[in-house]
């Protein structure tokens, strides 16, 4: 294992409530002087934190059912951003160390000028000395085009800052054979190194109320972060020296994703793992052979099938005529205009409707089939 030298550092909502659901500050203070602990080390660490929507209800009405629409929420989060970030300043202070507020957007790893502004800012506090506390923009975000959790975040912001290591704190050991809550057999997988279905379907569901997340979330972002080039660790976060413990490579801490050598783009590793697709493309056997062997882009005269109701911009999944999904995508025509005109030929379309439906800028062969290189900018 090489030395690490950036780490990502995610802890989950669970992980910085208390059980009544305040911020915690002294869990807080555990991460941050773990974080010192590291920064004496002479490694940079970026933390991406959760809890804001806990910390603003609590706020203004502790004791009370958490709400559940979209307006509420994001009012509740721009209170709770300020005492979650509060919380985090003092936490840090006690051990030394400067704190520096980031929130992002999906929109800051779509595009290419937003995602070198946000790598430069956080690149700069790093060179500052200051620790960044990232956190979703939860108080604007987009209801159709939003993280829905931290830990792809966190995931996105490992490959944006370079990171060797992404650690997804938690209230568990580590990804298990079953729910340690009830199958008394369950066992710590200490090592992974491909993430396949039954990897994910022993996941499961959502975890606490408190959050968005759960072990199915923090797989989704393991896998993220290696076809990014980052390992990934998911760790028990009241376990002491855990930062430490998993930096260093200690054996029997957590669960290990090791990373894979080829790396995407943030701008393919965001259309293939953290955007939902909204329809299916069914192609033909030639147009599934063009993209997959020769990295062509997607016509309309290859397209047998459109499948769901999608816009322009929106993703969509790529499939053969066997039904297998191969490939995700961003459509450039909506899925009416799609079906009017799938499987006609450039020379049968009007001159103002482009022939391309799915361009190989904006395609991802998924990992499957995944290609054998590629850049790793925006």
């Amino acid at each position: 294992m090489t030395a690490t030298r950036t780490l990502v550092v995610k802890i989950g909502s669970s992980s910085v409530t208390t059980s009544a659901g305040t911020v915690d500050p002294a869990a807080l203070a555990k991460v941050a002087a773990e974080v010192a602990t590291q920064r004496a080390a002479g490694r940079r660490v970026v933390v991406v934190t959760s809890g804001a929507v806990a910390a603003g209800w609590t706020a203004l009405a502790e004791g009370a059912e958490r709400p559940g629409d979209l307006a509420t929420l994001q009012a509740v989060a721009a209170v709770g951003q300020h005492h979650l970030m509060r919380a985090w300043s003092e936490a840090f202070e006690t051990s030394g160390l400067l704190a520096g507020q980031v929130l992002l957007a999906p929109r800051d790893f779509v595009h290419r000028s937003q995602y070198l502004r946000a790598r430069r800012t956080l690149e700069r506090l790093l060179e500052l000395g200051v620790v960044p506390v990232v956190n979703e923009n939860d108080a604007v975000a987009d209801e159709e085009l939003r993280f829905g959790d931290n830990d792809r975040l966190a995931a996105l912001v490992a490959h944006l800052v370079g990171a060797d290591l992404l650690v997804l704190l938690t209230d568990t050991a580590g990804l298990f054979t079953g729910d340690p809550r009830s199958d008394e057999g369950a066992s710590l997988i200490e090592e992974v190194v491909d993430i396949d279905q039954r990897l994910e379907a022993v996941a499961g569901g959502p975890g606490t109320a408190v959050g968005s997340g759960g072990m199915s979330s923090k797989l989704a972002a393991a896998k993220l972060a290696v076809w990014s080039g980052v390992e990934a660790v998911i760790a028990d976060a009241a376990r002491p020296a855990v930062l430490s413990d998993v930096a260093d490579g200690r054996a029997g801490v957590g669960t290990r994703f090791r990373p894979r050598r080829d790396r995407l783009s943030a701008r393919k590793l965001w259309i293939a793992f953290a955007v939902g697709a909204q329809g299916t493309l069914v192609v033909d056997d030639g147009a599934r052979r063009a993209l997959l062997d020769h990295g062509r882009s997607l016509l309309l005269a290859g397209v047998v099938d459109v499948q769901g109701s999608f816009g322009a911009d929106d993703a969509v999944e790529l499939a053969g005529t066997d039904g297998a999904v191969f490939a995700k995508g961003l459509a450039r025509h909506a899925a009416d205009v799609a079906t009017a005109w799938a499987g006609r030929r450039s020379s049968e379309l009007p001159d103002d409707l482009g022939a391309t439906v799915v361009h190989r800028d904006d395609l991802v062969v998924l990992p499957e089939r995944a290609p054998a290189a590629a850049g790793s900018e925006a």
